[in-house]
């Protein structure tokens, strides 16, 4: 085995003593470095002694290892001004050599020669050093070494080194040096020498009274000491101060005698609790007041205290403390000097350690006085009296905390509450709340004056000021679909020469130009610089050079999924446009399509009504594993106006599906215009991946601009098939009604929400689980209310017809042509005939089918590279599982699940979870913290990254991103093999 230098072993030493955890007790302290003091250095044993107790210049031994108690009973008491090595180390401040171990010298009622061991080995030797303290007052720290062993300088050297960090550790903790709040306050006060101790009778535990004579060491009290502190030898006072710190526990002596020798130097009152050992073995905690009786001269003579039974209330303030230590917020004690008394674990974190900030100012410590105006808010706060609290910015200049103040009887306790997060969350919802007023402002404006348009230049009209402006565009042009050509219904900022250029140069169905893909796609399309547009047009250079552009964005105009045309923003020079502008356009496009929808219409406005309102219904309900639907919609009696009643099915992410039905109040070819307005809306809404209730908060923002008589009734919800839940938001709707398995049928809780354009956001979103195979019905008020019939009636007679439709129904789900039949049962039931409805009719049934959990799987990835080769192993293995082996799906799924998770872990942040659906198509999602959107780049043949989404676009058949409560999800679907889908 290779030997270890000494000097490397002493400082492997020394560093495991650095690593002592800053909580340990004192007497853990002490028993520690005093046994790697004696393993070093090879001695027999060793001893801690340090001054206070009983009387002045005392040295008490409060540590010991390897020795036997009838060596160191001698030892526990003896005098500063002694000969004995530990007494000349303490007092000379210098390391103290005894070749021949001897007894200490004498004190005042102990003789330590009589207590001295026999058969003692001759030869012993005895070295001590100083261990340094506050005030010149000094302990010592001794070993005894075999006989003909003497240590020398490096010795010597260690030993000092152990002292210095003994003491550095008892420094922080009080037992070398005096109080400091206690001196300030013997300084600055009348100081407690003439206080009395405290009655300890007046809370109805008995006490004890006792008289210690400090120069003889006797004590005496004024009765049975078994009667007060029941199970310690009765015999304790007729042993003197000796036979009492033999009871001390080991843990509190050093704090016991601290606490004496303060209290009897400074000549005043002084109180402290800590435990002494019963007949039997077990501790009690008793509480000692006492004060200092001195001479004529000033000297101290006598002690005179009480003392009582406190173990109950130190172990509830033993369970406080613990909690306080602890707790995650910040803690400080401050006296009425604002002077720290206590700070836990996360004090410290802002303040610096205990020992570092105990007794001193508040406004002494680094971190407070940085912080502006700090001191003059505490003053101000406390001068009132009462608990108050207020934030600051922490000096680092990214943290906030909330400071809050208490009064407390002897001073204040300060609690210290992180709230960095809460105020990033504000700042950042105040700017996303600033954008989206400017958003819904503008909408909202362009919506009003695309409303009030009658003609198509009146649309562009409205498009130009409303959009070109905002944008600081320099270019429109709208060009219409007539037959398979694009002619230029207006423009603004080209020239006429270009405008005739391009009448009828571009076809609908020709995709050599950017009009053409956009309506293909029905998604706008934006390129930002002359160069992207001749790499992905390069047939239409010459005529995009004439228009002398440099950036575009191709709004596809569509109604009803018919392209009626396209309108073209254009900037000067190059430009890129962001989410938040794609999202504007988005938005516009479908207003301005339905504008110009309605331009063209005027002229037949009243015979092309209820075809617009057909055509803005579903044509057909989707078929989609999650429910199962069917709905029936009843116009008004013959000759009225249009209604503008709608519903609609919405397949959303991860197998969501969005439910919705309104009503536009009124008849009227305005009503069916807002009701396609607002469905649009609801869809291009419903694309954002939108909770119900800012759904609903963006279409009250749509509604309250079209008039003090414009009023709609509008339910959203959407239903999660892995979750079973519903989640809705309402305004003016009457509530769901749920037919349960069970045959049962309840109505959803509903918030009394008024109506979109009188509602005052924010709307609530409403959570019910629904069981498999529920029946869910959402309705207008037209379906329950009537002239001879309220609506309560009326919904009470739609839950008779649910509860006999889910009895009459087989007990296998039911499919879209039992749902239709029971559509038009229910509406003949509660509609009179046609001629005599008065109102718009709407009903929407969704059966609900949940997705297996065996279709569901879910994993949490790392944040590290290898997640991307981890997700290719997880997706790879759970296809096998659902039996989907074909490789090229397989290798398409793996394909896409490692470019979402490469693009978390370099441009995101964790947790990072994989999610796999296997529903209407096989669904992947890639989940993390990050509430960044990615987006598709455009490169050039020279970029060397940029396509990772391009590709996930090619493969999938869809995606796009949702946000959640704690981050994102990118999501992709594909198709699924027809066997898997019928599986």
């Amino acid at each position: 085995m290779q030997t270890v230098p000494p000097s490397e072993r002493q400082r492997t030493r020394l560093r495991l003593l650095g690593a002592v955890d800053e909580d340990r007790r004192d007497v853990e302290v002490l028993l520690t470095g005093l046994q790697q003091a004696v393993a070093e250095v090879h001695g027999l044993g060793g001893m801690v002694h340090l001054p206070g107790g009983g009387m002045s210049g005392i040295l008490y031994l409060v540590a010991d290892s390897g020795l036997p108690e009838s060596m160191t009973r001698p030892w526990l008491i003896i005098p500063v001004r002694g000969t004995a090595p530990p007494s000349r180390a303490a007092r000379s401040d210098t390391v103290a050599w005894q070749p021949d171990l001897a007894p200490p010298d004498p004190v005042p009622g102990r003789d330590p020669a009589a207590l001295w061991p026999s058969r003692l080995p001759a030869g012993i030797g005895h070295l001590a050093v100083p261990v340094p303290g506050g005030g010149g007052r000094r302990g010592a720290l001794s070993v005894l070494f075999a006989p003909g062993a003497e240590p020398g300088a490096a010795e010597h050297a260690f030993l000092n080194e152990v002292a210095a960090w003994m003491s550095g550790r008892l420094r922080s903790s009080g037992i070398l040096n005096p109080s400091p709040t206690l001196l300030h306050a013997l300084e600055n006060g009348p100081g407690p020498r003439e206080a009395a101790p405290r009655d300890v009778e007046g809370d109805g535990v008995p006490s004890l009274t006792y008289t210690w004579d400090l120069r003889t060491g006797e004590l005496t009290a004024d009765g049975p000491v078994e009667e007060v502190l029941a199970g310690v030898d009765p015999e304790v006072m007729y042993g003197g101060i000796e036979a009492w710190a033999a009871l001390i526990h080991p843990d509190d002596l050093p704090g016991a005698v601290a606490g004496f020798d303060r209290g009897i130097q400074q000549r005043g009152g002084f109180q402290s609790e800590y435990r002494i050992r019963r007949q039997d073995g077990i501790y009690l905690w008793i509480e000692a007041c006492a004060r200092t009786i001195t001479d004529e001269e000033g000297a101290p003579v006598k002690v005179i205290g009480t003392v009582r039974n406190s173990n109950e209330t130190h172990a509830a303030a033993e369970s406080v403390g613990r909690a306080l230590r602890h707790m995650s917020d910040g803690f400080v004690s401050l006296d009425t000097d604002w002077r720290i008394g206590f700070l836990n674990q996360a004090a410290e974190r802002l303040f610096g350690a205990a020992g570092d900030v105990a007794g001193a100012l508040l406004w002494n410590v680094p971190a407070v006085r940085a912080v502006p105006e700090l001191e003059r808010q505490c003053r101000a706060t406390a001068a009132e009296g009462r608990p108050a609290g207020f934030d600051v910015p922490w000096p680092d200049g990214t943290s906030w905390y909330h400071l809050r103040l208490v009064p407390v009887p002897e001073g204040l306790t300060l609690y210290i509450t992180d709230t960095t997060e809460r105020h990033l969350r504000e700042a950042e919802r105040a700017a996303a709340e600033r954008a989206a007023a400017e958003r819904a402002a503008l909408v909202q404006r362009i919506t009003r004056e695309l409303a009030e348009a009658v003609t198509a230049q009146d649309v562009i009209a409205a498009v130009a000021d409303g959009v070109m402006t905002p944008l600081g565009a320099t270019g429109l042009i709208v060009l219409g679909v007539v037959g398979d050509g694009l002619t230029v219904v207006g423009s603004r900022g080209y020239s006429q020469r270009f405008t005739r250029l391009l009448d009828g140069q571009w076809t609908v169905r020709d995709t050599t130009h950017p009009v053409g893909d956009a309506l293909r796609t029905r998604t706008p399309l934006s390129i930002a610089s002359l160069e992207e547009f001749l790499t992905r047009y390069p047939g239409a250079e010459n005529l995009i050079r004439e228009g002398g552009k440099q950036a575009w964005a191709f709004l596809p105009l569509a109604v009803s999924g018919r392209g009626i045309g396209a309108a073209v923003i254009s900037w000067g020079g190059p430009r890129a446009l962001d989410d938040d502008e794609r999202t504007l356009l988005t938005a516009l496009s479908g207003l301005i399509a339905q504008a110009l929808e309605r331009a063209g219409l005027y002229d037949e406005a009243t015979t092309r009504a209820r075809t617009l309102q057909r055509s803005l219904l579903p044509q057909a309900l989707p078929e989609l594993p999650e429910v199962t639907v069917a709905a029936r919609y009843q116009p008004a009696k013959q000759g009225a106006d249009v209604g503008g009643d709608w519903y609609d099915v919405i397949p959303l992410s991860a197998a969501r599906v969005a439910l919705v039905i309104g009503d536009v109040m009124g008849h009227g070819m305005a009503e069916a215009a807002t009701m396609g307005g607002l469905r649009t809306a609801v869809r291009t809404l419903s694309e954002l991946e939108l909770p119900p209730d800012e759904i609903l908060d963006h279409l009250n923002d749509i509604v309250g601009e079209l008039g003090t008589d414009a009023f709609v009734t509008c339910l959203y919800g959407i239903y999660d098939p892995v979750t079973r839940r519903l989640s809705y938001a309402c305004a003016g709707q009457p509530p769901p009604a749920v037919a349960h398995p069970d045959g049962t049928v309840t109505f959803l809780p509903m918030t009394p929400d008024p109506p979109l354009g009188v509602a005052t956001p924010p709307f609530e979103t409403l959570e019910a689980l629904l069981p498999a195979d529920s029946l869910l019905a959402l309705y207008s008020d037209g379906l329950v209310e009537s002239k001879d019939r309220d609506v309560t009636t009326g919904m009470n007679r739609l839950a008779e017809l649910l509860l006999q439709s889910v009895k009459a129904m087989p007990a296998a789900p039911a499919d879209a042509s039992d749902l239709d039949a029971l559509c038009a049962t229910i509406t003949s039931a509660l509609l009179p005939a046609h001629g005599a409805l008065t109102d718009d009719a709407a009903l929407l049934l969704a059966r609900t089918h949940p997705l297996d959990a065996k279709n569901v799987a879910e994993w949490p990835l790392p944040e590290d590279p290898v997640a991307a080769g981890q997700a290719r192993e997880l997706v790879r293995a759970q296809l096998a599982e659902w039996d989907l082996a074909d490789e090229d799906l397989i290798m398409t799924t793996e394909l896409l699940v490692s470019e979402l998770v490469g693009n978390v872990v370099r441009h995101a942040c964790g947790p990072i979870r994989l999610r796999m659906l296997r529903s209407r198509a096989l669904i992947c999602e890639v989940s993390d913290a990050s509430l960044t959107t990615p987006h598709i780049r455009h490169t050039s043949a020279t970029d060397e990254d940029g396509r990772g989404l391009q590709l996930v676009s090619a493969l999938c058949r869809r995606w796009g991103t949702r946000h959640t409560r704690t981050g994102k999800s990118i999501w992709t679907e594909q198709a699924l093999p027809a066997a898997a889908v019928d599986s």
